[in-house]
């Protein structure tokens, strides 16, 4: 029979941060488990002690045995991006949570933190951060070796982030504890201890950008403006797309950008991807991400070529396929999630039909919206209206298998 095994939270202070149960505890078990810093805070210990390193699956899976008393030791809460959540899935576990981090920075900032936005880059990837945490008034981020203080305030400034300031907490609970406020400008420079907090304040006006940004607003190609899907049809057509958060998003001929911009703001904590075969339209692409404060990923290449390095999408916007309809729509159909849309805006009747017999054949249902659009444009005195030009936005799913009784096969 496998023993109730202990989760413990420790801080930076070492064994100073439990309550004696939990020193208890601790002495009296057989196996001791964790980070190197965690384990040397007990020297004394008479028990094995294992050294928690690289990924934790064969550690559970033999964990999943033991029948000695173990104790597995954690920095600050183990279910504040810690290792609590993944053990007590997958082990009979109780978890005693210390101090975090992020709890600590915030007294030491005399701030309430139940407001503020959390975020991690510990051991992740800090793309996308950008748009998550973009307009939040207090954002909380957990830091590692190649995410520091100075890397992220380099990000952020790039996305011209200048309304934070940043509050760096290093070694907190510690004796070589370290506390103080820095513009992102100072941060860019410091040389932080590897154990650090950055908590994020906006102290100054950020900008706005809703849903329907202004055609003009974009960095587009001259002198042959216009290559850009209208706000009026990208408005139609992300709503066809019925982002979600967390939506995973390809954009098929991105050019400036907009569609895949837009979709970003929605799906923040998703990720949009996107392919642009003309190196000046991806130039000004990326101009736009930083201004939009975006973190796309974009690449060069005519699709369907730099595809496959995408993972399989949730939504699926086409402005322009370069003559490769039919072998594209086939694509992303194979590729695209269960639930997932494909629209594609076309502007002349043989794209319709091409891309609505594509469809069919591969087994989608279609919608086909005609957007007929006019702008109001001052003449003299007097006010007229401007057609801008048709666009069919085609909207395709899959269709949902049915049973032989005709009902829908949940």
């Amino acid at each position: 029979m496998t023993q109730t095994m202990k989760v413990i939270g420790i801080g930076d202070d070492g064994q100073q941060s439990l309550l004696p149960l939990y020193r208890t505890w601790i002495d009296e078990c057989e196996l001791l488990i964790g980070g190197e810093r965690h384990l040397s805070f007990f020297p004394e210990h008479t028990g094995e002690k294992r050294v928690l390193k690289g990924g934790l699956k064969a550690l559970v899976e033999e964990l999943a045995a033991v029948t000695r008393k173990t104790v597995i030791l954690a920095s600050g809460d183990p279910l504040f991006y810690g290792i609590g959540s993944l053990l007590a899935k997958k082990l009979n576990v109780e978890i005693y949570p210390n101090l975090s981090s992020i709890q600590l920075a915030f007294a030491k900032m005399g701030e309430a933190w139940q407001d503020a936005t959390f975020a991690s880059v510990h051991g992740r990837s800090i793309k996308g951060l950008a748009q998550r945490i973009d307009g939040k008034e207090k954002v909380a981020l957990l830091t590692d070796q190649e995410n520091t203080p100075a890397t992220i305030a380099k990000y952020l400034l790039a996305f011209g982030m200048t309304e934070y300031d940043a509050f760096v907490g290093e070694n907190l609970g510690s004796p070589d504890e370290r506390t103080g406020w820095y513009s992102l400008e100072e941060m860019t420079d410091m040389a932080a201890s590897e154990l650090n907090v950055v908590i994020l304040k906006k102290k100054r006006t950020s900008p706005i950008w809703p849903l329907g940004i202004a055609d003009e607003e974009f960095s587009q190609r001259k002198p042959d403006k216009g290559l850009i899907t209208k706000r009026e049809v990208r408005i139609l057509s992300i709503a066809q797309l019925q982002l979600h958060p967390r939506s995973i998003v390809w954009d098929i001929g991105t050019c400036t950008g907009s569609v895949a911009i837009e979709a970003a703001r929605i799906a923040r904590d998703g990720e949009v991807y996107g392919v642009e075969k003309n190196a000046d339209d991806l130039e000004n692409c990326r101009q736009n991400m930083a201004k939009f404060r975006t973190d796309l990923t974009v690449v060069h290449a005519r699709a369907p070529q730099g595809l496959e390095a995408f993972p399989d999408p949730d939504a699926v916007f086409i402005g322009g396929s370069g003559g490769e309809l039919r072998e594209l729509l086939h694509l992303c159909c194979t590729r695209l999630r269960e639930g997932g849309r494909i629209v594609v805006n076309a502007a002349t009747i043989e794209t319709l039909y091409e891309a609505t017999q594509a469809f069919a054949d591969e087994g989608f249902e279609t919608s086909v919206t005609l957007a007929q659009l006019s702008r109001s444009k001052p003449i003299l005195s007097l006010t007229r209206f401007e057609a801008l030009n048709p666009i069919y936005i085609i909207t395709a799913w899959a269709k949902q298998a049915t049973t032989e009784g005709g009902k829908t096969d949940e």
